[in-house]
């Protein structure tokens, strides 16, 4: 399945192995590119989070580099109004213009994105069910 990733997901995984970083694998992952201006943001926070030792910590995020498609925010910019027009915040308006874009599902967890109805959420629980 292709998805569109959020940030909260990306740290999730990162901060510990779990069942978050098992779906990376197993689907089609893309991801606006400033995600990752948004690990670097938060990196030293993350790594005083993790349960991942420095370089499993390393590691992963190199998988994620790799594993994640990420598409440039003008790719995503004629499909920022409609997002805008959708989204419950503020701040998952590029997530949501992406899965438009790209005519897919967002993987959050935010329960606020699954009020709108325009794009499919699914949540890690549900990931792991399907």
């Amino acid at each position: 399945m292709d998805l569109v990733i959020d940030a909260n997901i990306l740290f999730a995984a990162l901060v510990k192995e779990s069942s978050t970083s098992d779906i990376f694998f197993k689907h089609t992952l893309y991801a606006p590119e400033f995600i990752l201006e948004e690990f670097k943001k938060y990196k030293d926070y993350l790594k005083g989070k993790t349960k991942r030792s420095e370089p499993g910590f390393i590691d992963f995020f190199d998988i994620f580099e790799r594993t994640v498609i990420f598409i440039p925010i003008e790719e995503i910019t004629p499909f920022l109004e409609k997002s805008e027009g959708i989204s419950p915040d503020p701040k998952d308006v590029p997530y949501l213009a992406l899965a438009l874009k790209l005519r897919c599902a967002l993987w959050s967890n935010d329960k606020k994105l699954k009020k709108q109805e325009v794009i499919a959420v699914y949540s890690t629980e549900e990931l792991m069910d399907i």
